[in-house]
């Protein structure tokens, strides 16, 4: 499973009562805003591009792509370059499809016990003051807030995460997770919240002659 998908959602959405661009939020002022935006959408959709830079290696790859979420639980990636992927949850399973390989892999969904903080999040469920230490990096972009995210409870897909934000509007512009291996770098275009998308936007079939693996 593509676990570094599941991260994306911590910052999805339009944050509201923002502070002002020339004033800077405290940590806990700006972790505060998309808890309590997001605690409000039901579902989002969005374009994205997802970078890959690794640690052992200098080696940089890019990805690109659709997104729609749903509370709870429900999601469906699409990737379409540079190599058609989709990775979607209809609340009960996972299903990990590579049209190359012609392969499905199936999962189940982790148990609310098991779950990242992520995921929590994805589900309604999570609370970024109370699941993270928060912090401002120092070097803050003119036009961005950036808002750093290390977990109180280790977690098995990630060591750390940077919400990045317009500071006029608050819109979410991006998300980076990092873990031993290396950092994703997610940037988000054409954002619409509560879509009123259907449960059936994240049905899967698998296509014929595919290998289904569970």
């Amino acid at each position: 499973m593509r676990t570094g998908t599941l991260i994306l959602i911590l910052g999805l959405g339009l944050l509201a009562s923002a502070p002002t661009a020339q004033t800077p939020p405290t940590a806990e002022q700006l972790a505060k805003q998309p808890q309590s935006h997001y605690d409000g959408v039901k579902d989002f959709t969005a374009n994205f591009t997802q970078t890959f830079r690794g640690v052992a290696l200098p080696q940089q790859t890019s990805e690109r792509g659709d997104v729609k979420v749903k509370k709870p639980y429900r999601m469906r990636w699409t990737y379409t370059a540079p190599e058609k992927k989709e990775l979607v949850t209809d609340g009960l399973q996972i299903w990990d499809y590579r049209p190359i390989d012609k392969v499905v892999l199936v999962r189940p969904l982790p148990k609310e016990g098991e779950a990242s903080t992520a995921l929590l999040f994805l589900a309604g469920r999570g609370n970024l003051l109370r699941d993270f230490n928060v912090s401002m990096p120092q070097a803050q972009p003119e036009a961005e807030w950036h808002l750093a995210l290390v977990p109180k409870a280790k977690q098995a897909d990630f060591t750390s995460l940077v919400v990045q934000v317009d500071r006029g509007t608050m819109a979410l512009r991006g998300l980076v997770k990092s873990d031993d291996t290396g950092s994703w770098t997610y940037r988000f275009q054409n954002l619409k919240e509560n879509a009123n998308l259907a449960d059936k936007d994240f049905t899967f079939t698998p296509p014929r002659g595919v290998d289904i693996i569970r």
